[in-house]
């Protein structure tokens, strides 16, 4: 009898759990179809990377030439330029961007007044909901040659104006820093919400030993963001063959002199789609998925065998 009882429970706790199971999947059922549609269907057009693409044969009809769309790229003139700039930017905007975001979220965690870091924070995050397009605006207002707030300055101090257009050697600080100035405000929300999840205790102790403010930083709050900041990390060195698009192609202008320190593999892959040369795109799209891949799978591994706790899995 008990054991009917028991079985009888059992069943109806396993059909909660069902219908509990059905709810969710419902809920997450449009984010589900959302992922299939615009990120798994699309992977069927990566066979253009091994085939000839012509407008006649479409995507499953052209003729397949193999790896010959990724020899065209490595074997050009400019991929090593591609690479190095894509790779740079991407581990500068890393380490500059998570030391700037940490910077701040530890500013506005010392704050006591919960009006005044609502508005830092506001102020900090807005820049992010502010396309590229509006960015390269608001950055050619201080870099123009002519009527630019930077050159208006300069000639006001008796200086001569910089051609800002024509010089790519200023093109990697002007892209770092407007890359950290609209992210930075979402970044340092992360690590803020990380700060907050300290337990209160641990500065009380601190105080009570003799720790001074800076001590405190140094030895409890920065400690707790570490793994935080090793998820993040990994993620980034995921994407660190992947650019930003909008970045580089806004803020510079398209400008074929800046090339040298602007041009990366994503505006390389636009201007190849541009003019129509689809299955060359496509394999540099892909060549940049699999090693942002490689990279996340490396950079796990090493983490792994370090702190097994802050590896990402």
């Amino acid at each position: 009898m008990a054991t009917a009882v028991h079985t009888t429970k059992q069943l109806r706790t396993l059909n909660y759990r069902r219908k509990d199971n059905i709810a969710l999947l419902v809920l997450a059922l449009p984010c589900i179809i959302y992922f299939f549609v615009w990120h798994y269907l699309p992977m069927a057009g990566l066979v253009l990377a091994f085939k000839n693409y012509t407008y006649t044969g479409g995507v499953f009809g052209s003729d397949w030439i193999g790896f010959r769309n990724f020899t065209f790229l490595f074997s050009s003139q400019d991929a090593v330029r591609l690479i190095r700039n894509t790779v740079g930017y991407s581990i500068a905007f890393m380490i500059v961007g998570n030391f700037f975001a940490i910077a701040v979220a530890l500013a506005i965690f010392e704050i006591q007044s919960r009006t005044q870091t609502k508005i830092y924070q506001t102020v900090l995050i807005l820049p992010r909901f502010l396309s590229w397009v509006v960015v390269g605006y608001i950055s050619y207002i201080f870099l123009s040659p002519t009527q630019g707030v930077f050159n208006l300055i300069l000639r006001w101090l008796g200086a001569e104006p910089v051609s800002w257009y024509q010089n790519p050697g200023y093109w990697p600080f002007i892209l770092t820093f407007f890359n950290t100035w609209k992210n930075v405000g979402l970044n340092s929300i992360m690590y803020y919400a990380a700060l907050m999840a300290i337990d209160t205790q641990l500065f009380e102790a601190a105080r009570i030993d003799g720790a001074n403010r800076w001590q405190q930083i140094l030895h409890i709050s920065i400690p707790s963001v570490i793994s935080l900041l090793t998820i993040l990390m990994l993620l980034d060195l995921g994407r660190t063959f992947r650019g930003d698009f909008g970045l580089n192609f806004q803020i510079p202008r398209d400008i074929g002199l800046l090339y040298p320190a602007t041009d990366i593999i994503d505006t390389y892959v636009y201007r190849g789609l541009r003019e129509g040369a689809f299955a060359i795109s496509t394999a540099v799209g892909l060549f940049q998925s699999v090693a942002g891949l490689i990279m996340i799978l490396i950079s796990n591994r090493i983490v792994s065998r370090i702190n097994p706790e802050r590896a990402l899995f």
